[in-house]
């Protein structure tokens, strides 16, 4: 007989079955991604299948040891993939304020400094007071986790803005101060914003994705049938964008906008320079207003202002959701986005991302 649990039930269920912590909002990502299906109880409650759970779990871990030991090699070390571990954990206090590519986990830098953080590991590397050195410190994790440890740290890097965000990361800071500057920033960005046709224009579109994405990308069941391989996603996806289109031309006529107006220029021109390439023109006079508003502050308020901006802009430029890391070329109109599945937009304003990065920063 199949037994099923409430999202509440099956967390408790999953942790104790994997051995690391997995939350109710976990398995919601599961059921919203299509990797487990949701049933219904007889008061309407998510409720969620043991054995798919199982079977899940089984696959996901026998899938990620091998595929890194087929590439990494057999005698691969699976005990330092720390994967016990949840992504709050590996991104613990500041170690999440600003994406870097080839950060090490914390938990990684620990097992190599001290021989207490880890079970497996017996032999004393550094000792508080020791003096560590990272002649390659990128981000910064090596000196935050030996400073963490007791160990005075000393880092180097090529790049100007690896030591910046290194040192920021071990600045002390009253929340308080980060949180009062944060919010004077997000009223200049509003303020531009609120002069601006764009921000209408973006409600409006939203409301008109909303509604179309209901319709023809209904969650979950649109993902599980993607999974099983029900649906053409490139031939479904593109077709539905392409329907679609005609609704955005038309939402901007509505607002008195045009591609112009809206656009990025200059693609394709290396002399155009980045910010032109990559920005819409809204998004590109919230940017300026907020850097200028931030050039107006004392250190080290100002350069961890600039961290949150650096973070928020990256999240905003003209390209797809699954190609931030790499800019393929730049996305002007609405597209089929393989990453959520639906119908998605551009980003016109950093509004939205400069309040959630300045909050999670905090």
């Amino acid at each position: 007989m199949a037994v099923y649990l409430t999202l509440g039930q099956a967390s408790k269920w999953a942790s104790e079955h994997i051995g690391r912590e997995v939350t109710p909002s976990n398995l919601a990502y599961l059921i919203n991604y299509g990797r487990i299906r949701k049933a219904s109880g007889d008061g309407g409650e998510t409720m969620i299948s043991v054995r798919e759970l199982e079977v899940y779990y089984a696959t996901w871990r026998e899938r990620r040891e091998a595929v890194f030991k087929q590439q990494l090699g057999s005698d691969l070390n699976w005990h330092l993939s720390f994967e016990e571990y949840k992504e709050s954990e590996t991104t613990k206090h500041v170690h999440r304020l600003h994406p870097y590519k080839g950060k090490f986990i914390p938990q990684l830098v620990e097992y190599f400094l001290d021989s207490h953080t880890d079970k497996f590991k017996t032999e004393a590397v550094f000792r508080p007071g020791d003096i560590v050195l990272d002649p390659f410190c990128g981000s910064g994790t090596t000196l935050v986790q030996a400073n963490e440890l007791g160990m005075h740290a000393v880092g180097v890097d090529v790049s100007l803005f690896n030591a910046m965000i290194s040192n920021l990361k071990l600045c002390r800071l009253p929340p308080a101060e980060v949180s009062k500057a944060a919010r004077r920033v997000e009223q200049t960005i509003r303020d531009q914003a609120d002069g601006a046709r764009a921000r209408e224009f973006e409600k409006a579109l939203l409301a008109k994705l909303k509604r179309f994405n209901d319709e023809y990308f209904p969650s979950p069941e649109y993902k599980r049938r993607v999974r099983l391989r029900e649906v053409n996603e490139t031939r479904y996806g593109a077709d539905k964008a392409a329907q679609f289109l005609p609704t955005y031309h038309a939402c901007l006529k509505q607002f008195g906008l045009d591609e112009g107006s809206m656009n990025p220029s200059g693609v394709g021109l290396l002399s155009a320079g980045f910010m032109n390439t990559w920005y819409f023109l809204p998004t590109r006079a919230e940017i300026a207003a907020a850097a200028d508003c931030i050039s107006r502050m004392e250190e080290p308020l100002r350069g961890f202002m600039r961290l949150i901006l650096s973070r928020t802009i990256r999240s905003c430029r003209a390209t797809t959701h699954s190609d931030l890391a790499t800019l393929r070329e730049p996305v002007l109109e609405t597209y089929y986005c393989s990453k959520h599945g639906k119908i998605c937009k551009p980003v016109f304003s950093i509004l939205g991302w400069w309040r959630r990065y300045a909050q999670d920063s905090v």
